[in-house]
């Protein structure tokens, strides 16, 4: 999920659409909430790419986003072509934050929608692989496809994210074979 800096990738960590744009923040919260009673790490994954996907005039419910990782997590993103950056989770919020207020997303909205994913849960530990699609509504942009490595381990009988790292596909670095279709 990639979003800041120099928009290496139009997105982070936004990754679904969650169906009509209706009232996304308000799904995406009510998903999210229940996201960690789900069962699966991939549903926290997934809560995770709707709450960071808005329409225009809403942003990120960030409560709802710090609840899904633990207070030590690490979130490392592809900044530029050559270098990743290392974040902590409010860190990762405020480089968020800053991507909105700089790029104006508020009045066009955000869009990071997963394309495929991958899951492997064992015992209380579960790594999620996702490919995404991020973008800005209206940039005249075609969407940027990312992928993140989530990792979780689960807490109190509920899953949570403790790492994510980002990766940004090239011709010299395709998508892993698990994320290509029919992979």
């Amino acid at each position: 999920m990639r979003y800041g800096r120099k928009f290496v990738l139009p997105v982070f960590m936004a990754s679904c659409l969650g169906g009509a744009m209706g009232d996304v923040g308000t799904m995406a919260a009510q998903e999210a909430a229940t996201a960690q009673g789900a069962g699966s790490a991939e549903a926290v994954v997934r809560a995770l790419y709707d709450l960071v996907t808005f329409p225009a005039g809403v942003t990120p419910d960030w409560d709802r986003a710090r609840a899904l990782f633990l207070p030590e997590a690490v979130v490392v993103l592809r900044t530029s072509r050559s270098e990743t950056t290392v974040f902590s989770v409010e860190g990762w919020i405020q480089d968020f934050v800053t991507f909105i207020e700089r790029s104006n997303v508020v009045a066009t909205g955000f869009t990071e929608r997963i394309v495929r994913t991958h899951s492997v849960e064992f015992g209380d530990i579960a790594q999620v692989w996702a490919l995404y699609e991020a973008e800005i509504p209206g940039a005249g942009r075609p969407p940027q496809a990312g992928v993140d490595s989530f990792h979780l381990v689960r807490r109190d009988g509920d899953w949570v994210i403790a790492s994510i790292l980002n990766e940004i596909p090239t011709p010299d670095r395709p998508v892993p074979a698990v994320l290509r279709e029919g992979g």
